[in-house]
């Protein structure tokens, strides 16, 4: 049986078309949540090199134009989930201070790591590491028309903080939550 294609009117407002393609912001954000959970999922039994757009979209229930108008690659995907586990998490924790590391806030940092250790452990499995680097620096890095020195701390935190769970992970999260918070306060020079 043959596809028929719909074409859209000329006279139809770019507004209105894009509202019928699923322009919405919750849309496209739960669109893009199917993806990263389609791909996560394909990762369990696959190395990423091997996982196609098309097997994304297809167990996504999405069209392939959807991924890339929100992704570029595979990794963004996987960038994008950590990043929204992180805000839904820290929503549900009712955290003030979302965007920057402080001592005060190690043991969250940690928790919400252990919380999603799984999907961490999969990650490195998967020697997907950049993915996990590249979503703390999202969550991280200061907005726009911030000073230099703001930029210069996120960056430290961010490298800083993926080395500690980088470790941590590799180590198979042996140590607790609150071991791995006392250790950022002893390397910073705080005891407690």
């Amino acid at each position: 049986m043959k596809k028929e294609s719909v074409r859209l009117s000329k006279k139809v407002p770019f507004r209105r078309r894009n509202k019928r393609m699923g322009g919405n912001a919750k849309t496209t954000e739960f669109l893009k949540e199917c993806m990263a959970d389609a791909l996560i999922k394909i990762l369990k039994t696959k190395p990423i090199e091997k996982i196609s757009v098309p097997e994304i979209v297809e167990l996504a229930s999405v069209g392939r134009t959807t991924f890339f108008r929100n992704f570029t690659t595979k990794n963004e995907v996987l960038t994008f989930k950590i990043v929204r586990l992180w805000e839904r998490w820290a929503e549900e924790h009712n955290l003030d201070e979302r965007k920057k590391f402080t001592l005060d806030n190690a043991v969250d940092f940690f928790n919400f790591n252990y919380s999603i250790r799984d999907l961490l452990e999969l990650i490195y499995r998967r020697s997907l590491q950049s993915t996990v680097y590249d979503a703390f620096y999202e969550v991280m890095m200061p907005q726009y028309g911030t000073n230099a020195f703001e930029c210069y701390e996120s960056r430290f935190y961010s490298y800083a903080l993926f080395g500690l769970l980088d470790e941590w992970i590799k180590r198979g999260f042996y140590e607790s939550v609150e071991q791995m918070a006392e250790n950022v306060k002893k390397i910073c020079g705080q005891n407690s």
